[in-house]
């Protein structure tokens, strides 16, 4: 069984449109679960809501309630990248949570997420995602290239707490980082699968680019960019089941 996890109603909405789940949920306290079939093969999807808590929550019960081999989280991020417009497709070949670390003499520095920060290095670089991820990402930029209109390509996603709406900020990142996206919910479920052993699959469509307008035009481009993602995944399920 896969597990899907997506964090909006919309993006719910999208994988909903292509993938026959059950009607009624299981609920386990804020996630809800639906369980379906695509292609013979087995899925559980789990919306997880808003950021790092609740996306590692829903993680691990994907894991542990319906032993899911392999995560697979889809929705909408922010852009970073200045190439990379809204719309395109981001599936994430780095990851790393950049809001964890260490205050002191009123300055924060990010460290590696679940690690002690005291004497802890500063975060300066994404962590990349296994070999054979990365592989089956290709491969999924090659399947769906020419079916949605807009760029699809490998890249990197910080994860934090907020939604970013300060170009000064994205610029920093995009500089600190070299990411290409932000969400508020890879870099934990990242951290789940890791812990747990099971490979994971970002992907990540751009509703937004990050700057002071960003509020402006995620609402008018979230159904989009969510539909984007859901194509990808059942395109993905696809080469999984080819792969397993």
């Amino acid at each position: 069984m896969y597990g899907i996890l997506c964090a909006t109603p919309e993006e719910l909405s999208a994988l909903r449109a292509r993938l026959a789940v059950d009607p009624t949920p299981q609920v386990f306290g804020p996630s809800r679960v639906w369980t379906g079939v695509h292609d013979g093969e087995a899925f559980a999807l789990a919306l997880a809501g808003l950021g790092k808590v609740n996306a590692a929550a829903a993680a691990t019960i994907l894991l542990s309630a319906f032993e899911a081999k392999a995560l697979i989280f889809a929705g909408v991020a922010g852009g970073l990248n200045p190439d990379l417009p809204v719309g395109a497709v981001l599936l994430a070949d780095g990851l790393a949570i950049h809001d964890y670390g260490l205050v002191a003499q009123n300055r924060f520095t990010p460290t590696l997420s679940g690690k002690i920060p005291l004497g802890a290095p500063r975060l300066t670089a994404l962590a990349p995602v296994p070999v054979r991820v990365r592989a089956i990402l290709e491969r999924l930029r090659e399947a769906v290239a020419g079916r949605l209109g807009h760029p699809v390509s490998l890249g990197g996603v910080v994860t934090a707490d907020y939604f970013l709406n300060c170009a000064a900020t994205r610029d920093s990142l995009r500089a600190d980082f070299g990411a290409d996206a932000i969400d508020m919910e890879s870099g934990a479920v990242d951290q789940v699968a890791q812990a747990w052993g099971r490979p994971l699959y970002v992907i990540r469509t751009l509703s937004d680019l990050a700057g002071e307008d960003s509020h402006l035009t995620y609402g008018e481009m979230a159904a989009m960019a969510a539909a984007n993602s859901a194509l990808c995944v059942t395109a993905l399920l696809a080469i999984l089941a080819d792969s397993d």
